[in-house]
């Protein structure tokens, strides 16, 4: 079971997680020369995404992917690239691998982007966040393919529908995820601790995504705050 980390706040939360990922990345760097690192959208992680940005890496030796993407142009509010690249504008000349192709779809864009990532596999690091439903990245509890995403054999990106969801989605896959060097889990609140919780503790993968997430991953943590 991944060890839970707890945090008197969030602000310690994500300078604290800040300063793990940074050193993870320069053992990646000396170790190899590069570094990969799969960033979390949503808005919970972006004091940590600025707080890691101002470390001092080679960041242009650091290439630096979405967990997942809506369907949806880098000008869209709702574009994880855009929130991530904004959090991330001190991380000077890191090399940032957009999702979101124009002209495409995310059931066309899959193969490009799983051959896209290829170099950057495996993940040095991975940060993903949860729902209160359990799901992490994109890989949603009763979404449309999410078998397949859960799969061992699974290619590294996969297009995925949210039910509900605004806008089609790519996500990274659980072989992607689970296969970082260290996985990450940021969370905040009492409800989502609550829903780690049952994540945990629930054996079907589709029903909590992020609990098999966790589950088959090389190196996982949990870091959560109120």
């Amino acid at each position: 079971m991944a060890p839970l980390i707890v945090h008197a706040d969030r602000d310690r939360l994500a300078a604290g997680l800040a300063a793990l990922v940074a050193e993870d990345l320069r053992a990646a760097l000396r170790a190899k020369g590069r570094a990969s690192f799969a960033a979390p959208g949503g808005t919970t992680p972006a004091a940590f995404l600025s707080a890691l940005a101002a470390a001092p890496l080679d960041w242009a030796r650091v290439s630096v992917l979405p967990g997942d993407e809506r369907w949806t142009p880098p000008e869209d509010e709702r574009s994880n690239e855009a929130m991530i690249r904004r959090a991330m504008a001190a991380a000077t000349g890191a090399r940032f691998e957009p999702f979101w192709r124009a002209g495409e779809t995310p059931e066309s864009a899959a193969p490009l982007l799983s051959a896209a990532i290829a170099p950057a596999l495996p993940l040095d690091v991975a940060v993903i966040g949860m729902g209160a439903d359990m799901h992490c990245a994109s890989l949603f509890p009763g979404a449309a393919n999410l078998s397949a995403a859960l799969a061992p054999d699974a290619p590294p990106v996969a297009a995925i529908t949210a039910p509900g969801a605004v806008e089609p989605r790519v996500t990274l896959t659980l072989p992607a995820l689970a296969g970082a060097g260290r996985l990450y889990l940021l969370i905040a609140g009492a409800d989502k601790r609550a829903a780690l919780r049952t994540a945990l503790g629930e054996r079907d993968a589709t029903v909590a995504p992020v609990g098999a997430v966790l589950g088959a991953a090389r190196a996982a943590e949990v870091h959560w705050a109120p």
